[in-house]
């Protein structure tokens, strides 16, 4: 089974402050703004005659300040991401103070040289007066706002940090929940088969070996849709040794673009739950129908089988306990764009995965045959 096509793990957690060199952030800093200067506007609107104008003029220096400040932060934000939390947090809240004193200073004088009525020779009343009270008072509701703000960011951050760590644990915990039965059932074949056909034991052991090794990986690393694919044929292969003529599997997945990047272990799990909770318990064995398709920018790979005349098989803890499993692992990777949807109806299980392709360029001529 070839590991070429793993992609390399992500590096480490990423740095509490948002990406301000994003358009996102740069819309959120914009929105954030007007919305405050409409605040401050509504609550000084009996201190002013022009309400249209305050808010105007309270706009226009709260973006002065807003997009600065938003410049300062993504220019800083590599060297930031250096330092220890406590020092890059001191730092910004230094950077911010600073950037609003300065905008706020040049604010005050652009008022001192344009703001002079010609006729009165008195100062248009839009630009402030107090030269030392207004830059006090900005720097003041500066500091409380910075200091507001990256706490905020700090804790989102932290909270969503852990959320991914929680995910990550369960994904461990599952992954590493081998199946004694397929491992004692895998040996005890392969114990039948070093005297009367050591070729095909050597196989079977490389085989298992390589489902070890899948197993074992780092549950955030994407793997191609091949290389997956590839590890769920091993698996059929090895259940092929021990059931024989009774396990039957059909791959209808030529349309399947193979470069796609997919967490490693969802179709594995899907074909390993379909032998054991649905072809062992049949006397006479059956077909698992294995097929997917691209729509769009969207995957869908089900599997079929078929299962024994009773109710509830889909929710069996063996078969449960999978589906969770790989519930998890689509929604680590795509939050809010996969899902796994289950059916039983007419003698037949199937599990369905839907997830996005729009992540990986599709490369031509790529498909695998059945």
């Amino acid at each position: 089974m070839s590991n070429t096509g793993a992609s390399q793990p992500d590096a480490g957690p990423a740095f509490f402050l948002p990406d301000f060199c994003g358009s996102r952030a740069v819309l959120a800093v914009v929105l954030i703004v007007e919305l405050v200067a409409l605040v401050f506007a509504i609550a000084r609107q009996a201190l002013h005659d022009n309400f249209w104008t305050d808010l105007a003029t309270t706009s226009l220096f709260l973006l002065w300040v807003g997009l600065t400040c938003t410049a300062v932060l993504c220019r800083a934000r590599t060297w930031l991401h250096s330092l220890s939390t406590s020092r890059a947090v001191t730092v910004m809240l230094v950077l911010l103070v600073t950037t609003i004193g300065l905008v706020s200073e040049v604010a005050y004088q652009i008022g001192q040289l344009w703001g002079i009525d010609a006729a009165s020779g008195s100062q248009v009343s839009i630009f402030p007066r107090d030269h030392a009270g207004f830059l006090l008072r900005n720097i003041a509701v500066g500091f409380i706002v910075s200091a507001l703000a990256l706490r905020y960011f700090y804790v989102n951050a932290q909270r969503q940090r852990s959320i991914e760590m929680e995910a990550l644990a369960r994904i461990h915990a599952l992954q590493a929940r081998i199946r004694p039965h397929f491992l004692f059932n895998s040996m005890n074949t392969i114990a039948s088969l070093t005297r009367s056909n050591p070729e095909r034991a050597e196989q079977a052991v490389e085989d298992l070996a390589d489902l070890f090794r899948a197993s074992l990986n780092d549950a955030t690393v994407r793997i191609s849709l091949e290389d997956e694919i590839e590890i769920a044929r091993t698996h059929q292969r090895i259940e092929q040794l021990r059931l024989g003529d009774r396990l039957q599997v059909q791959w209808d997945i030529a349309d399947l673009p193979l470069n796609a990047r997919v967490p490693s272990l969802i179709i594995q799990p899907l074909l390993e739950n379909a032998v054991y909770h649905g072809i062992e318990m049949l006397p006479q064995g059956g077909c698992i129908s294995i097929r997917g398709a691209r729509h769009g920018d969207t995957l869908e790979i089900e599997v079929r089988n078929p299962v024994p005349a009773q109710t509830g098989y889909g929710e069996r803890e063996g078969n449960r306990m999978a589906l969770e499993n790989i519930r998890q692992r689509l929604e680590l990777a795509w939050p809010g764009r996969a899902r796994v949807e289950t059916e039983q109806k007419d003698g037949e299980f199937c599990a369905r995965l839907i997830f996005p392709y729009a992540d990986s360029p599709l490369l031509e001529g790529s498909s695998l045959d059945s």
